[in-house]
């Protein structure tokens, strides 16, 4: 292969690399800052009202929020794809009105597991007024699949992506909150849960590790490049 188009190549493959491992690091730059925050929003933890949901403005920041209100008799939201310890499962949402009005929003009320059959669990009602408290989140992260919600035998949905105005759609309401409440693990309603901010996702020291690895082959084709070509001039003598 003539050198001009070997190290066409080289250079190629080592700006694909290279970029691959760029945003690898970019998105643990992200995470990081993403833990941080929340970290920080959680040692305060001052409390502001739920009302602060509806916020479009707030769409991606974190809050901690405390407040009452009543469970919609809404059908229950089932998120799919969702491990704990290893163990498949689902996410239990189920829709909240505040007390002050305004837009009513998604609460997670924690992780229930699936078994092998697929039976999903049956998730009873809430009636009352119930004191909510927790982490606003913006919903989890919808990757690249996408599906109608599918309804159960109880009547609850199975989704795979929590995405608020095709879920207002099917639940038959006006709207819903660009974001969901993580409910404080210390209330004693709901399932099992916990506030991780990142669950079902890598990381940052993996997306690290895998920028490391990105840098490593952009830098193992530079120094392949450079010893053929050496090879190659040493013939030409």
């Amino acid at each position: 292969m003539p050198l001009p188009v070997g190290w066409t190549l080289a250079v190629l493959a080592m700006s694909l690399f290279g970029s691959l491992g760029a945003w690898q690091w970019g998105r643990a730059e992200q995470k990081e800052a993403l833990l941080a925050e929340t970290a920080r929003v959680l040692a305060e933890r001052q409390a502001q009202s739920l009302a602060v949901a509806a916020d479009a403005a707030r769409a991606q920041a974190y809050d901690w929020v405390a407040g009452e209100g009543e469970f919609l008799p809404a059908r229950a939201i089932l998120l799919d794809n969702q491990t704990r310890e290893r163990q498949p499962g689902v996410r239990v949402y189920r829709v909240f009105q505040p007390i002050e009005g305004g837009v009513p929003l998604l609460v997670e009320l924690g992780w229930q597991a699936v078994p092998g059959d697929r039976t999903m669990p049956a998730v009873p009602p809430l009636p009352g007024r119930q004191h909510m408290a927790g982490l606003l989140v913006p919903p989890p992260s919808e990757g690249i699949a996408s599906a109608a919600a599918a309804a159960q035998p109880d009547g609850s949905l199975l989704v795979i992506a929590l995405q608020p105005d095709a879920l207002a759609k099917a639940l038959a309401l006006p709207a819903l909150s660009p974001r969901v409440l993580k409910l404080d693990p210390d209330l004693p309603l709901g399932y099992a849960r916990d506030l991780d901010v990142l669950p079902n996702t890598l990381p940052p020291e993996r997306h690290i590790g895998y920028a490391v690895q990105w840098f490593g082959l952009a830098g193992a084709v530079f120094v392949t490049a450079l010893i053929l070509t050496w090879r190659s001039r040493r013939k030409s003598r």
